[in-house]
């Protein structure tokens, strides 16, 4: 039995996934974004045809009930002889034509809109989750999420108005056209010439809406982009009072939006006022062509209440579809600058052929690996280690030593640009990468945490995870406490409250808590801890560094650290300097080495670490004082 309620879906599926990558031409990206859809498309495109066509037939009708009344007289015109046009005629306008529009508008309202919006976003959303880092570091957040919405809902008017707008003006102006010739053949032929001039300042303008509509589109996703970003940031803009900084700032970018607007706005007025100069002369053309014809003898009354409307009713839909093309071509440009931002690949890919990556022990081997961000400096260096199964290592380097980017090529957020790096002998570069992350549990100094609840939050490690099971870890992260008191604007607490955008409602300290107990639900075979608990006083440090201890038997992690006393208790530790492997070995030989790691441990200050520019500055400034 038909379900009204589910059947749309199976003509346009909101959520298939689309084949390959987004092509890189405005059409092949076009048919990527709608493909799986052309049967409902198909639908909608015969129904709107179907209703242009009983639009043009209304027309013909007219004019023959007129040719009817004028042939039969008063009195013959109600008679049985004439009642099957009458009857024709009530059955047209009562039950054919509403039915044809109705169907067209069902098409359109239950099939193709609700659908085609969720279709679009979750391929162009889908693709833009996996790009790599690099891709979200180089753009605004607020930009790339503007430009999503913008392409899937261009990209939904594009489809909503082909169908709705250019099938059915085709199938009225094919049936007027049939109309008119029938009446005569030069009338017909005058139609024909009208429509190449119309087609012509079509042809003319669109190409030149759709560039400043591109333009538009792409000013609009920058005052996105620089409003989210200042609002992201609204801390840092109060506290150093930058408040008129940011209001210029966006008063930029409004500025130069008002001026991509005002260019479009010139051009589409221009269009429209062309338009209705040659939309008004097709009465005049058609009416006055079917008046001679009349006074010659070759055309009826009828035939003249045929062609005035037909020439009232195309030229009013002339401004109609010019508004229409107008719309279609603005949203293409729309489009087809979203696909300049969203399609580029800016991705790692797994290798064809890659399998799940397996960690029975957990041994990680950097071998000889190298890294500099596609740039001669930085990065990391010829980097030779191998951490053994379960140990803690440490990682102790001035700022810009290459702890951050061991981590993330660890994590495969980069692939080595020579070298390789293997997990119990795999190759991470032949493994998923999503099975390597799952393997890896990271807290990091920047917590981030999701605007959903506390909950939610913590699940994150372990969606699948009993409501014990996150007890526990709340508890061994000392988190617990802190979450029970919790609550949100909307009367929602403890564990049910949500946390703000980022956790902004959370200290830095109760942040990295919850980022704990998610990483000890995750419970890795490998822990990664960057600065973990660098936001956390030493009173809840001490309490947390307790409950670490349990969480990393038994795991192979590596500790980041500038607090120096928070890794001196770990197996081994090693120094990097300039992106290379400077010292090597336990706290206590590092120390009897009287090297960096010695200096660095003799000149912390309330148990950070000094970094080369301390350095610099602490020499400089005794040779002065001698």
């Amino acid at each position: 039995m038909l379900n009204i309620k589910t059947w749309p879906a199976k003509l346009v599926d909101p959520y298939r996934p689309a084949k390959g990558a987004p092509p890189d031409t405005l059409l092949a990206f076009m048919g990527w974004c709608l493909s799986g859809a052309w049967p409902g498309l198909a639908l909608g495109a015969f129904l709107a045809a179907l209703s242009g066509a009983a639009d043009a037939g209304t027309a013909w009708i007219l004019g023959a009930v007129v040719d009817g009344a004028e042939t039969m007289g008063r009195e013959a015109f109600f008679s049985v002889a004439n009642l099957a046009l009458l009857l024709g005629a009530l059955g047209f306008f009562l039950i054919a034509r509403p039915l044809f529009m109705g169907l067209s508008t069902a098409a359109t309202s239950m099939i193709l809109q609700p659908n085609l919006f969720s279709l679009v976003l979750s391929r162009v959303h889908r693709w833009t989750m996996g790009q790599s880092v690099v891709y979200f570091d180089n753009d605004f957040a607020g930009r790339i999420s503007q430009k999503q919405m913008q392409t899937s809902r261009a990209m939904t008017d594009v489809a909503f108005e082909v169908i709705n707008v250019v099938a059915f003006a085709l199938a009225t102006l094919a049936g007027s056209i049939a109309l008119i010739i029938s009446i005569d053949g030069w009338l017909g032929l005058i139609f024909l010439l009208w429509l190449a001039g119309y087609f012509a300042l079509i042809r003319v303008f669109m190409p030149r809406i759709r560039e400043r509509s591109a333009k538009r589109a792409s000013a609009r996703a920058m005052v996105s982009g620089v409003v989210v970003d200042t609002i992201t940031n609204i801390k840092t803009v109060k506290l150093f009072a930058h408040t008129e900084h940011e209001d210029r700032a966006a008063l930029g970018a409004l500025e130069n939006f008002r001026q991509t607007a005002l260019s479009f706005g010139r051009i589409s007025t221009a269009f429209r006022a062309l338009l209705t100069i040659i939309g008004g002369l097709l009465p005049v053309l058609l009416v006055g062509g079917t008046l001679i014809f009349w006074s010659r003898g070759t055309a009826s009354v009828g035939d003249i209440v045929a062609a005035g409307a037909v020439a009232v009713r195309v030229a009013q839909m002339t401004g109609w579809v010019s508004f229409a093309l107008m719309g279609i071509y603005a949203s293409v440009g729309e489009v087809e600058d979203g696909m300049r931002t969203l399609g580029r690949p800016v991705r790692l890919h797994d290798k064809p052929g890659a399998t799940d990556l397996v960690v029975p022990q957990g041994e990680i081997r950097f071998d000889h690996v190298g890294f500099a961000y596609g740039q001669e400096k930085g990065g990391v260096k010829d980097l030779d280690l191998v951490i053994r199964p379960g140990e803690k290592l440490g990682i102790v380097g001035a700022s810009g030593a290459g702890k951050s980017t061991l981590v993330s090529l660890l994590l495969r957020l980069y692939d080595a640009e020579k070298g390789r790096i293997l997990i119990d002998g795999q190759d991470i570069a032949g493994v998923t990468q999503d099975s390597l992350r799952r393997n890896i549990a990271l807290v990091t100094q920047d917590t981030s945490m999701f605007n959903r609840s506390a909950r939610e939050n913590i699940l994150y490690g372990r969606p699948d995870a009993s409501e014990d099971e996150l007890m526990e870890a709340t508890d061994k992260a000392e988190a617990h406490a802190f979450i029970e008191e919790l609550s949100d604007f909307e009367g929602r607490t403890g564990y049910d409250a949500r946390l703000g955008e980022r956790g902004v409602k959370l200290s830095g300290g109760q942040r990295q808590r919850i980022a704990l107990a998610r990483a000890i639900l995750k419970d890795a075979p490998i822990l990664v801890l960057d600065e973990a608990t660098s936001a956390l006083d030493s009173e809840v440090e001490a309490q947390i560094q307790e409950a670490l201890e349990n969480v990393m038997q038994g795991k192979t992690v590596l500790a980041i650290a500038h607090r120096l006393s928070t890794i001196s208790h770990m197996d081994r530790i090693v120094v990097l300097h300039d992106g290379e492997i400077a010292e090597l070995g336990s706290h206590r030989e590092l120390l009897a080495q009287e090297g960096l790691y010695a200096r660095y441990w003799a000149r912390q200050s309330g148990g950070f670490l000094v970094t080369d520019d301390d350095e610099a500055e602490e020499a400089q400034g005794g040779a002065a004082a001698e």
